[in-house]
């Protein structure tokens, strides 16, 4: 223990007798025995500077990815981020503010957040946003206690085309014993089993809650299940992709109460997983069940415009039996990213990643289905970015031949059949980069391609 405590041995030892024990063993007796470290810890001797920077630069070029062309998606994309939005973020007064409690000091982070609030409502088209939550994943199940809470029931269904990684966070939320999940099929399309749905229904649900494009890439159509829901005075929650919004009809517009979703396809990069952002936006009735925190916009005496912490029900803030939510500060750096990323690439600009991002994933999936022996897992249904393919071999040996190729090809989905494997593309994929799947694809599944 001396090498890594920088007191003297006198000094730990006037402390241990000025607490009235006589070493430091006694302070772990409430520890059991089976717990507590024996041996020494494994830990190298020191490193000057030069040597711990060449240390890390080997384990760094140990990793892949960077160099991959990546055709991966499932909720994490590899989109275009101006360089700008780096420079912004990278920005003292930004990186380094902590919750902006103080308004009068705070207005430049009060201000950012209350213009993702704005965006993020207008592209969902509901009429609120919260000042967002940790990542889309965390941000359904919140939505989900919010319309627990709300409508007084204890049930939720959820669709069974879910991204199944969000799905195990939602029932580690309500893992509760008076809290009930039910999942909803899918049919052959890939699309919600709406006849299901309605038996599920009945008998008192909270709310429905459909990703939109679902797990597969399909396209939900949103009104029916809004219909059904509202029938029996539930709520719809609806998990929508950011980018394929500007090409889509809106949640709020085909009648979500609550949108939700991951906001890493907006200038932020996918980092092995995070920090990302989740993003919540409702109905005006309902923005006092919100969890987290909204900013708003006021004038002082002076008639000057400001920004305050309008709303916030977190149990740090109100009585803890009050609140909506124990969820700590808002990811307020990634919601400047998503706030410099829309800005920068205005409305135009965001429509025509979207649309990038559709044509190229159909353009490969068509080039795809003429290789002998590869074939849709379901039927023919509209997609946006992401689509499902089966191969005549292993989806996991295609995707291992392929990285060797400098391909990062999908995500095998041995659930759905041995070679069925998730595509994604974004607008950051070229011609030949497509094409070039293409080919190694056909060369290992060993027929050509047109």
């Amino acid at each position: 223990m001396s090498r890594f405590v920088p007191n003297r041995r006198v000094h730990r030892e006037k402390m241990l007798q000025d607490i009235g024990v006589e070493k430091f063993e006694d302070l772990l007796e409430p520890v059991p025995e089976k717990f507590r470290l024996k041996e020494k810890l494994q830990i190298p001797e020191p490193l000057s500077e030069f040597e711990l920077t060449r240390e890390f630069e080997e384990f760094a070029s140990r990793n892949t990815g960077a160099e991959l062309v990546c055709f991966m998606g499932a909720g994490s994309y590899d989109h275009f981020i101006p360089a700008a939005v780096d420079h912004i973020l990278l920005r003292s007064e930004f990186y380094t503010a902590y919750t902006p409690y103080q308004a009068e000091v705070s207005q430049g982070t009060l201000q950012a957040i209350f213009e993702y609030q704005t965006m993020i409502a207008r592209l969902t088209g509901m009429e609120m946003a919260n000042a967002c939550m940790y990542d889309g994943a965390s941000a359904a199940a919140e939505a989900c206690l919010m319309a627990m809470r709300i409508t007084r029931k204890q049930r939720v269904l959820v669709a069974g085309s879910l991204n199944p990684r969000w799905l195990d966070v939602i029932r580690t939320y309500l893992k509760r014993d008076d809290f009930e999940i039910n999942e909803i099929p899918f049919l052959e399309d890939g699309t919600l089993d709406l006849e299901i749905a309605a038996e599920l229904i009945e008998g008192g649900t909270a709310a429905v809650l459909v990703q939109y494009p679902n797990y597969f890439g399909f396209i939900e159509d949103l009104q029916p299940i809004a219909e059904l829901i509202h029938e029996h005075k539930g709520l719809f929650i609806v998990a929508a992709d950011p980018v394929a919004l500007p090409l889509l009809r809106s949640p709020g517009d085909a009648g979500a109460d609550i949108v939700v979703g991951e906001g890493q396809s907006l200038g932020i990069p996918m980092s092995y997983g995070g920090p990302y952002i989740g993003f919540m936006a409702a109905r005006m009735k309902l923005a006092r069940r919100m969890p987290g925190r909204i900013i708003g916009r006021t004038t002082d005496r002076a008639g000057q415009i400001g920004y305050v912490l309008t709303l916030q029900t977190r149990e740090q803030h109100i009585r803890r039996d009050k609140a909506t939510s124990n969820i700590c500060s808002n990811q307020a750096l990634m919601a400047l990213a998503n706030v410099a990323y829309l800005s920068l690439m205005g409305e135009r600009g965001f429509r025509e990643i979207s649309s990038q991002s559709y044509h190229k994933s159909h353009y490969l999936e068509e080039k795809l289905l003429e290789i002998p022996g590869v074939s849709r897992v379901f039927e023919k249904t509209p997609f946006f970015r992401e689509f499902v393919i089966s191969f005549p071999v292993s989806s996991i040996e295609l995707r291992d031949r392929m990285i060797e190729d400098g391909i990062l090809a999908g995500l095998p989905i041995v659930e759905l059949g041995e070679g069925a494997m998730l595509i994604t593309v974004t607008e950051k994929r070229t011609r030949d980069e497509i094409d070039r799947y293409v080919m190694t694809a056909a060369e290992i599944c060993g027929g050509g391609a047109s």
